[in-house]
């Protein structure tokens, strides 16, 4: 659905903040799935358990947040505009993700009031959700 030259027009995130590679499916209005390939080139591997590398759970929250935002946009939000976190809310951490995992996050759309959108997210790998949160998000101009 999404390559990562579209995601790059949509989200101002860079390598090593852009965690997502692929947009798989959106529903505008409803939900998105998107992918990220653990590699042990990640930049946080490198701090976070040396010599037994686990991606942070927070960096998963957050790559569910990327997708969230490219719903946002697909959904009714202002292209042009940037979607900052308000609020994580119920965030549990239930595997561990390693190196040639490969993170399949499912978001969706719990409620939009005005530029405010709330959102349900898990991440999973092999069909095992390794995280999942709920959480707010604003959409508004890039500079607040």
């Amino acid at each position: 659905m999404m390559d990562i030259k579209e995601i790059h027009k949509l989200l101002p995130h860079r390598y090593p903040f852009l965690l997502v590679d692929r947009i798989l499916e959106i529903v505008p209005g409803n939900k998105a799935v998107g992918i990220k390939n653990v590699t042990s080139n990640e930049e946080f591997f490198q701090g976070h358990f040396p010599g037994n590398p686990i991606m942070p759970g927070v960096l998963m929250v957050e790559a569910m947040a990327q997708v969230a935002g490219l719903l946002a946009f697909r959904s009714g939000a202002t292209i042009g505009k940037s979607v900052y976190f308000m609020s994580i809310e119920r965030a549990k951490f239930r595997k561990p993700v390693i190196p040639g995992d490969q993170l399949k996050f499912e978001v969706t759309i719990l409620q939009q009031r005005g530029n405010v959108w709330k959102f349900s997210g898990n991440a999973s790998v092999e069909d095992k959700v390794a995280a999942e949160a709920e959480f707010t998000a604003m959409v508004t101009d890039k500079e607040i």
